[in-house]
């Protein structure tokens, strides 16, 4: 299913508003279900070094169709899954990226960084149900 802009935006703005909320200047990305950039923003102060963690941690929720925190549980040194990290162009397995669903369906991934892990599952979470 094709992510349509009114969707992407959705879930940015509501991403938006979670972060202002809870005092959080985050980048934000929305991928399209075939992994490609639908809507991106770097709100005002957000850490530079975080736009390709954002992008980073949507990408990875994408090639998995899970949360990039769960995909992380996969690369865990224990698991035996040495150099996993690195494909793919790279995965981030920390919280922040998750799928945007519209029911039952994926219609988008979203990836937040610029807070704690956990703020910024928060964020993410608040802009992955459109």
């Amino acid at each position: 299913m094709e992510t349509n802009q009114k969707q992407a935006f959705k879930s940015l703005y509501q991403a938006i508003d979670k972060a202002n909320e809870i005092g959080v200047n985050a980048n934000i990305t929305i991928l399209d279900p075939a992994g490609h950039l639908k809507a991106f923003i770097r709100m005002d102060d957000a850490f530079l070094g975080s736009i390709d963690i954002s992008m980073g941690k949507a990408k990875t929720a994408m090639l998995f169709r899970m949360n990039s925190e769960a995909v992380g549980e996969f690369l865990n040194p224990e698991n035996k899954t040495y150099g996993m990290v690195n494909t793919s162009g790279g995965l981030v397995g920390f919280k922040g990226g998750v799928p945007v669903k519209s029911g039952n369906d994926i219609v988008a991934y979203i990836g937040v960084s610029g807070g704690s892990p956990d703020q910024d599952f928060e964020i993410a979470t608040a802009g992955s149900l459109v």
